[in-house]
């Protein structure tokens, strides 16, 4: 089967050498929630904050779980027609030819195509899309022949218009909000995160949590590889407060 999921060293916010994914509490809680939508050829919509590792978990853990599933993302960055999420689908597929010039030909292609075998499709930065293309997305889903699991990924917006559809949203089968890690949290997955975090005090580590990072995962990719530049460059063996402080203010937190 074709699996359209990024390599596994693009998991990663930025190039960190060394970096590991860390089984958080959402993670955990994401590989259960997506096993049992793609085994239902379900619906579920994944939501929450800028940088709080959503697009990173759904696809390490969708990678980890379906070596034979047929998966395909499609990601958006703009606000799109429902002829370019057509379209976008048409590519995904890997459909012979350019898109066709009708929706009702288009159409019939692509519920032909989905209706061959099971595939799991990952709509990620789904906040963009709008009430056309939302219930584009349920109509091709609604078609008894297709056999589609469908994952919502988004940001902030991504739950408020999802739940505005309410032929979308009460097909819904699992919804999962991430949050920010909890300072025990930070705790106990940081260290093993990134070897510059093993041997950490952790009043330094809540340091660099609370002046920075705020338990967001973004903030701590790019704290770590500031960390650890400072590391190289300084020859210090480990974390230290001085460390910590110029590595803050690189990220505009603190002096």
């Amino acid at each position: 089967m074709t699996r359209q999921l990024p390599p596994p060293p693009t998991d990663q916010y930025v190039t960190l050498p060394d970096a590991r994914l860390v089984s958080t509490r959402a993670l955990l809680t994401a590989r259960e929630n997506l096993t049992d939508t793609i085994n239902a050829r379900a619906m579920m919509c994944v939501h929450g904050g800028a940088g709080f590792g959503k697009t990173m978990t759904v696809t390490s853990c969708l990678r980890a779980l379906e070596p034979d599933e047929d998966i395909r993302r499609i990601t958006f960055h703009a606000r799109a027609t429902t002829r370019a999420v057509r379209h976008e689908l048409h590519t995904a597929l890997e459909l012979p030819g350019p898109p066709p010039r009708y929706a009702s030909e288009s159409d019939h292609l692509l519920k032909n195509a989905l209706a061959t075998h099971p595939r799991t499709l990952v709509l990620d930065e789904a906040q963009w899309l709008q009430s056309d293309q939302l219930e584009y997305v349920r109509y091709l889903w609604d078609d008894p022949y297709t056999q589609l699991a469908i994952v919502f990924v988004g940001g902030e917006g991504c739950y408020q218009a999802l739940r505005k559809e309410p032929m979308l949203s009460s097909r819904i089968f699992i919804w999962q909000r991430f949050t920010r890690l909890t300072e025990d949290e930070v705790l106990d997955v940081i260290p093993l995160y990134h070897p510059i975090w093993a041997d950490a005090d952790p009043d330094d580590i809540a340091f660099a949590d609370q002046r920075a990072a705020h338990g967001n995962f973004r903030n701590w990719a790019r704290l770590t590889a500031h960390t650890h530049t400072a590391l190289e460059r300084t020859g210090r063996p480990g974390v230290d407060q001085e460390v910590l402080r110029w590595a803050v203010s690189c990220l505009g937190s603190g002096t």
